[in-house]
Protein backbone atom coordinates (compact mmCIF):
# COMPACT_ATOMS: atom_id res chain seq x y z
CA UNK A 1 0.00 0.00 0.00
CA UNK A 2 1.36 3.41 -1.01
CA UNK A 3 0.35 6.29 1.24
CA UNK A 4 0.54 10.02 0.59
CA UNK A 5 -0.10 12.51 3.37
CA UNK A 6 -0.53 16.16 2.45
CA UNK A 7 -0.59 19.00 4.97
CA UNK A 8 -3.18 21.65 4.12
CA UNK A 9 -2.13 24.63 6.22
CA UNK A 10 -5.15 26.82 5.43
CA UNK A 11 -7.69 24.15 4.40
CA UNK A 12 -11.03 24.62 6.14
CA UNK A 13 -12.06 22.11 8.77
CA UNK A 14 -15.79 22.74 8.34
CA UNK A 15 -18.13 22.32 5.39
CA UNK A 16 -18.75 26.09 5.25
CA UNK A 17 -17.13 26.63 1.86
CA UNK A 18 -18.43 26.82 -1.69
CA UNK A 19 -17.28 24.30 -4.27
CA UNK A 20 -17.10 27.26 -6.66
CA UNK A 21 -14.37 28.94 -4.57
CA UNK A 22 -12.08 26.27 -3.16
CA UNK A 23 -8.88 28.29 -3.77
CA UNK A 24 -10.06 31.30 -1.75
CA UNK A 25 -13.08 30.36 0.30
CA UNK A 26 -11.80 26.97 1.46
CA UNK A 27 -8.17 27.80 2.22
CA UNK A 28 -6.56 26.41 -0.95
CA UNK A 29 -8.50 23.17 -0.72
CA UNK A 30 -8.03 23.01 -4.50
CA UNK A 31 -4.39 22.03 -3.93
CA UNK A 32 -5.44 19.08 -1.77
CA UNK A 33 -8.11 18.02 -4.27
CA UNK A 34 -5.49 17.87 -7.03
CA UNK A 35 -3.31 15.75 -4.76
CA UNK A 36 -6.18 13.29 -4.28
CA UNK A 37 -6.82 12.91 -8.00
CA UNK A 38 -3.17 12.66 -9.02
CA UNK A 39 -2.55 10.06 -6.29
CA UNK A 40 -5.49 7.84 -7.19
CA UNK A 41 -6.25 8.15 -10.90
CA UNK A 42 -4.73 6.55 -13.95
CA UNK A 43 -5.81 7.37 -17.51
CA UNK A 44 -8.56 4.74 -17.53
CA UNK A 45 -8.57 3.41 -14.02
CA UNK A 46 -7.77 3.92 -10.39
CA UNK A 47 -4.83 3.02 -8.22
CA UNK A 48 -6.52 0.70 -5.73
CA UNK A 49 -3.29 0.24 -3.74
CA UNK A 50 -3.04 3.93 -2.69
CA UNK A 51 -4.31 5.85 0.32
CA UNK A 52 -4.31 9.63 0.58
CA UNK A 53 -4.40 11.44 3.91
CA UNK A 54 -5.30 15.12 3.89
CA UNK A 55 -4.39 16.94 7.10
CA UNK A 56 -6.60 20.03 7.27
CA UNK A 57 -5.16 22.72 9.51
CA UNK A 58 -7.36 25.73 8.74
CA UNK A 59 -10.32 27.24 10.61
CA UNK A 60 -12.56 26.78 12.42
CA UNK A 61 -11.61 23.58 14.29
CA UNK A 62 -8.23 22.13 13.30
CA UNK A 63 -6.83 19.62 12.89
CA UNK A 64 -8.93 17.17 10.89
CA UNK A 65 -7.62 14.30 8.78
CA UNK A 66 -9.50 12.97 5.77
CA UNK A 67 -8.55 9.63 4.28
CA UNK A 68 -9.27 8.57 0.69
CA UNK A 69 -8.87 4.81 0.22
CA UNK A 70 -8.22 3.86 -3.40
CA UNK A 71 -9.39 0.35 -2.64
CA UNK A 72 -12.83 1.43 -1.43
CA UNK A 73 -13.54 4.90 -2.82
CA UNK A 74 -16.69 5.44 -4.88
CA UNK A 75 -18.28 8.53 -6.43
CA UNK A 76 -14.91 10.17 -7.11
CA UNK A 77 -14.24 11.64 -10.54
CA UNK A 78 -10.86 13.03 -11.64
CA UNK A 79 -11.75 16.69 -11.11
CA UNK A 80 -11.25 19.06 -8.19
CA UNK A 81 -14.95 19.65 -7.65
CA UNK A 82 -15.67 15.94 -7.19
CA UNK A 83 -12.94 15.54 -4.57
CA UNK A 84 -14.05 18.80 -2.92
CA UNK A 85 -17.61 17.54 -2.69
CA UNK A 86 -16.49 14.35 -0.94
CA UNK A 87 -14.32 16.38 1.45
CA UNK A 88 -17.27 18.66 2.18
CA UNK A 89 -19.45 15.62 2.98
CA UNK A 90 -16.74 14.23 5.27
CA UNK A 91 -16.51 17.51 7.16
CA UNK A 92 -20.29 17.50 7.63
CA UNK A 93 -20.26 14.46 9.94
CA UNK A 94 -19.17 14.39 13.58
CA UNK A 95 -15.51 13.42 13.79
CA UNK A 96 -13.98 11.71 16.77
CA UNK A 97 -10.53 10.26 17.43
CA UNK A 98 -11.20 7.27 15.15
CA UNK A 99 -11.88 7.41 11.42
CA UNK A 100 -15.58 7.50 10.48
CA UNK A 101 -16.73 6.79 6.94
CA UNK A 102 -18.65 9.60 5.29
CA UNK A 103 -19.02 8.06 1.82
CA UNK A 104 -17.58 4.79 0.49
CA UNK A 105 -13.80 4.99 0.78
CA UNK A 106 -13.70 8.46 2.41
CA UNK A 107 -13.13 8.78 6.16
CA UNK A 108 -12.64 11.62 8.64
CA UNK A 109 -11.29 11.99 12.16
CA UNK A 110 -10.04 14.64 14.53
CA UNK A 111 -6.28 14.89 14.76
CA UNK A 112 -3.43 15.84 12.54
CA UNK A 113 0.24 15.28 11.88
CA UNK A 114 1.10 13.88 15.30
CA UNK A 115 -1.57 11.19 15.02
CA UNK A 116 -0.51 10.39 11.46
CA UNK A 117 3.15 10.00 12.42
CA UNK A 118 2.24 7.73 15.34
CA UNK A 119 0.49 5.33 12.94
CA UNK A 120 2.91 5.19 10.00
CA UNK A 121 6.56 5.82 9.26
CA UNK A 122 6.77 8.48 6.53
CA UNK A 123 9.46 9.91 4.29
CA UNK A 124 9.31 13.68 3.89
CA UNK A 125 9.32 14.91 0.29
CA UNK A 126 11.32 18.10 -0.17
CA UNK A 127 13.61 19.41 -2.90
CA UNK A 128 16.53 19.41 -0.43
CA UNK A 129 16.33 15.63 0.10
CA UNK A 130 18.06 12.62 -1.39
CA UNK A 131 17.18 12.04 -5.05
CA UNK A 132 14.68 9.17 -5.26
CA UNK A 133 16.49 7.90 -8.35
CA UNK A 134 19.59 7.20 -6.26
CA UNK A 135 17.73 5.20 -3.60
CA UNK A 136 17.79 1.44 -4.14
CA UNK A 137 14.48 0.74 -2.40
CA UNK A 138 11.67 3.27 -2.09
CA UNK A 139 9.42 3.30 0.97
CA UNK A 140 5.63 3.20 0.90
CA UNK A 141 4.65 6.31 2.92
CA UNK A 142 5.27 9.90 1.79
CA UNK A 143 4.56 13.19 3.52
CA UNK A 144 4.48 16.54 1.75
CA UNK A 145 3.17 20.04 2.24
CA UNK A 146 0.65 22.00 0.22
CA UNK A 147 1.70 25.33 -1.31
CA UNK A 148 3.31 26.45 1.96
CA UNK A 149 6.54 25.43 3.65
CA UNK A 150 6.45 23.41 6.85
CA UNK A 151 6.04 25.46 10.02
CA UNK A 152 8.72 25.40 12.72
CA UNK A 153 6.56 23.03 14.75
CA UNK A 154 6.13 20.68 11.80
CA UNK A 155 9.87 20.76 11.14
CA UNK A 156 10.43 19.68 14.74
CA UNK A 157 7.83 16.89 14.43
CA UNK A 158 9.37 15.58 11.20
CA UNK A 159 13.02 16.21 12.05
CA UNK A 160 13.89 12.51 12.33
CA UNK A 161 12.21 11.51 9.05
CA UNK A 162 14.30 10.69 5.99
CA UNK A 163 14.00 13.40 3.34
CA UNK A 164 13.66 12.45 -0.33
CA UNK A 165 13.37 14.59 -3.43
CA UNK A 166 11.94 14.05 -6.90
CA UNK A 167 14.17 16.77 -8.35
CA UNK A 168 16.28 19.83 -7.61
CA UNK A 169 13.44 22.37 -7.88
CA UNK A 170 10.33 22.98 -5.79
CA UNK A 171 7.25 21.55 -7.51
CA UNK A 172 3.55 21.81 -6.80
CA UNK A 173 2.46 19.09 -4.38
CA UNK A 174 0.34 17.29 -7.00
CA UNK A 175 3.20 17.41 -9.52
CA UNK A 176 5.55 15.94 -6.93
CA UNK A 177 3.12 13.05 -6.43
CA UNK A 178 2.89 12.52 -10.20
CA UNK A 179 6.67 12.33 -10.59
CA UNK A 180 6.97 9.96 -7.63
CA UNK A 181 4.15 7.74 -8.91
CA UNK A 182 5.97 7.57 -12.25
CA UNK A 183 9.18 6.49 -10.52
CA UNK A 184 7.29 3.83 -8.53
CA UNK A 185 5.56 2.61 -11.73
CA UNK A 186 8.88 2.41 -13.60
CA UNK A 187 10.44 0.35 -10.83
CA UNK A 188 7.42 -1.94 -10.58
CA UNK A 189 7.64 -2.57 -14.35
CA UNK A 190 11.39 -3.25 -14.19
CA UNK A 191 12.33 -0.07 -16.06
CA UNK A 192 15.20 0.83 -13.75
CA UNK A 193 18.60 1.52 -15.21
Amino acid sequence: MIRFAVLGHLAHTADDFSLNDMPGGAGRLDVLCRCVTTSLFLSHGMRRDVEVYLVLLGPPDPPRTILFSGENVRYLSPDERSAGSLIKKALDIHAGDEFRQSTPGVYVRKGGLEDLLSGHRFVLLDESGTDVRTVSSLPENYLLSDHMNLTEGEIMQTGDLPVFSVGPRALHADHTITVLQNELDRRAAGWTS
